[in-house]
């Protein structure tokens, strides 16, 4: 379980990082986007190549970060309906969520996903827009999106099995939406305080 558990911390340090530089993916796409505008406006002047990197931008950041989000804990659950069991029977739900859910549709994206951006790629394919984008690029990142949420998803696995096991402390512990209000409140107040 030692080996397992250092898999899923490599892991978790590379969607990590991939995360945190993705983030930026959104500023440089509203850059873009803005600039692109301006432009239009300024000069009467347009590009779909502009347009389309904006697009692949906000792509990569939403695809490359899906993976940063699941290790953060920061998908979308019912949290009133997660938060009246105990804590246990919680991560038996995401142990669940994960093995049965999760990890079947991230396999099956992979499987579609591979001809597709293959054929792509070899064909070098380009947009169908005058002055477009190559389109395999995208198509990469609908790939490694799904790669990198299934290695996360595995992470996953792995740790729930070792908080339930007790060989680690819980990475993510659960805190309700009401419960969080709280504590963001606490925090405002103390800082007003200082």
């Amino acid at each position: 379980m030692k080996a397992l558990l250092a898999f899923a911390r490599a892991v978790d340090r590379v969607n990590e990082m991939i995360g945190k530089i993705f983030a930026w993916a959104i500023l440089a796409a509203i850059l873009v986007s803005a600039g692109n505008a301006i432009i239009r406006k300024t000069f009467n002047v347009s590009s779909n190549a502009w347009l389309e990197l904006q697009w692949y931008l906000f792509g990569a950041a939403f695809l490359l970060a899906a993976a940063y989000t699941l290790k953060q804990n920061e998908h979308i659950r019912v949290d009133i309906v997660y938060g009246m069991w105990s804590r246990r029977t919680q991560h038996w739900i995401d142990l669940f969520g994960h093995v049965f859910f999760l990890m079947p549709f991230v396999l099956l994206m992979i499987y579609y996903f591979w001809p597709y951006f293959l054929l792509s790629y070899r064909n070098g394919e380009t947009s169908s827009s005058a002055g477009g984008l190559l389109i395999w690029p995208a198509k990469s990142l609908l790939l490694i999106g799904f790669v990198m949420l299934g290695l996360q998803g595995i992470s996953e696995i792995i740790k729930k099995i070792g908080v339930m096991r007790g060989l680690i402390e819980d990475p993510n512990p659960f805190v309700s939406a009401h419960e969080a209000a709280e504590l963001e409140g606490q925090a405002i107040a103390e800082e007003i305080r200082k």
